[in-house]
């Protein structure tokens, strides 16, 4: 005897899906070449990403959530943001500000003088002068 399943078609392995299909985690997880667990993490880390769960808890992620997830592998992997910064960089541009975070001391000139002004310039020369002397002594 069979079982109920057998009549069922496997799916093959380089068979791909349509293209607004649901993927399960992972088959997102191959796609953006991230482990599930990574996955996982993320969808703590940012509201914004929440598949679809089913029986089980399995993840169903539907194409909106699969643009997420690669736009925040770009943001982490890619360009090189934290998890914060990738946050903040998600809640701009929903919000339609610029994609890019400026620092302050780009924006702010009196910001970047007030750094320049914390720093005692007497005491860095004052170091350097030392180090050049124990250089020179060696």
């Amino acid at each position: 005897m069979g079982s109920a399943f057998a009549s069922q078609p496997t799916p093959d392995a380089g068979s791909a899906k349509q293209p607004g299909a649901m993927l399960t985690i992972g088959e997102l997880s191959s796609t953006i070449g991230v482990p599930t667990h990574i996955l996982r993490y993320w969808e703590t880390k940012f509201p914004e990403l929440k598949p679809l769960k089913r029986s089980g808890n399995r993840r169903y992620y539907r194409a909106e959530d699969v643009a997420l997830a690669k736009r925040i592998h770009e943001l982490l992997h890619a360009r090189g943001y934290t998890v914060r910064g990738a946050q903040l960089a998600l809640k701009d541009k929903s919000s339609g500000a610029s994609e890019r975070i400026v620092p302050a001391a780009e924006t702010r000139p009196e910001a970047a003088a007030a750094i320049r002004s914390t720093i005692d310039s007497t005491r860095l020369r004052a170091v350097r002068d030392r180090l050049a002397t124990a250089l020179a002594a060696a």
